[in-house]
């Protein structure tokens, strides 16, 4: 390994992204009235995971040298960053970010199990091919690209288990731990592709300079234990945790899944962006008949539910 892996180089890309959040962040909490102790601990430790997962030496490390820094890297920006943003933000912020019917009609589809197990599946397959590793080493704008897009994962991954987000279709204790695991098994598949694999898969990793001596091959294998076992770690330890809260919810006599006012008002939006979505519809031939009678006006209307 060269002394140079360990050097430290700027990255204003990634750094000037997170200055932005940052501000915005800050100003968005003033102006919806400020935020609890609670929330500025978590926006600290999602900044300093971000800064962990960006900066030198990881991200260099992860760009040109090893598989595994770049897994380390993708944990962070998958497992940690994103459930720490969520959590920093208050819930009048958190109520104004989340209202754009484009955000909302995201946030609700991704609350959906499924969905949100296909969307984190394809985006780690596709963001660990052969093209995907060459080209987040040789552009920093790929590399960019790709870092959004682990994060844009990394939320879809917890929106179905957060009850910050307003008006999302969560499942019950039990569904959101059978979740968690299911989300630990089938996107890390290529963890056990890389621990039997019999030579390096990844060609980029195999040109660089070897960390500490170790082979490429090792490395990988390496990178596919790391990806397994802190995936199964974080995931299961969330899971048995929100299992233990809902028990204990329901031996005291509370309700594990209550409705918060954020929730109603969020419903309530959405009732309101409906009516606002009434649209004309041509007729269709069988209902032309109906349109042509003077004395049953309300058949003229049909409704089309965009929400």
């Amino acid at each position: 390994m060269t002394a140079s892996a360990w050097a430290f180089h700027p990255h204003v890309a990634a750094w000037s992204i997170l200055v932005a959040l940052t501000f915005a962040y800050a100003l968005g909490v003033r102006r919806t009235g400020g935020a609890r102790p609670r929330h500025l601990v978590a926006a600290v430790g999602a900044l300093v995971l971000a800064l962990v997962a960006l900066g030198s030496p990881l991200a260099d490390l992860a760009a040109h040298t090893s598989l595994t820094a770049l897994v380390v890297q993708r944990m962070l920006l998958l497992l940690g960053v994103p459930p720490l943003a969520i959590a920093a933000i208050p819930p009048p912020l958190m109520a104004r970010v989340t209202r754009p019917a484009p955000v909302d009609w995201a946030l609700r589809r991704c609350s959906r199990p499924i969905v949100a197990v296909s969307v984190v599946t394809l985006i780690a397959v596709v963001t660990l091919t052969t093209v995907a590793v060459e080209a987040q080493g040789s552009s920093i704008w790929a590399r960019v690209g790709l870092d959004l897009a682990l994060v844009v994962a990394g939320f879809a991954l917890w929106t179905p288990v957060s009850a910050h987000l307003p008006g999302t279709d969560r499942p019950s204790a039990l569904g959101r731990a059978g979740y968690l695991i299911v989300q630990s098994v089938v996107p890390s598949f290529l963890a056990i592709v890389w621990i039997f694999a019999k030579h390096p898969l990844y060609p980029h990793f195999s040109a660089g300079p070897e960390l500490f001596g170790v082979s490429p091959l090792l490395d990988q294998q390496l990178a596919g234990f790391v990806a397994k076992f802190a995936t199964i770690a974080v995931l299961w330890t969330v899971a048995f945790v929100g299992l233990n809260r809902a028990q204990h919810a329901v031996s005291t006599g509370g309700d594990p899944d209550p409705l918060l006012w954020s929730d109603v008002e969020r419903h309530l939006e959405r009732a309101e962006r409906r009516e606002r979505r009434r649209v004309w519809l041509p007729p269709r031939p069988d209902e032309l008949g109906s349109y042509l009678q003077p004395d049953d006006p309300e058949d003229q209307w049909r409704r089309e539910d965009r929400a």
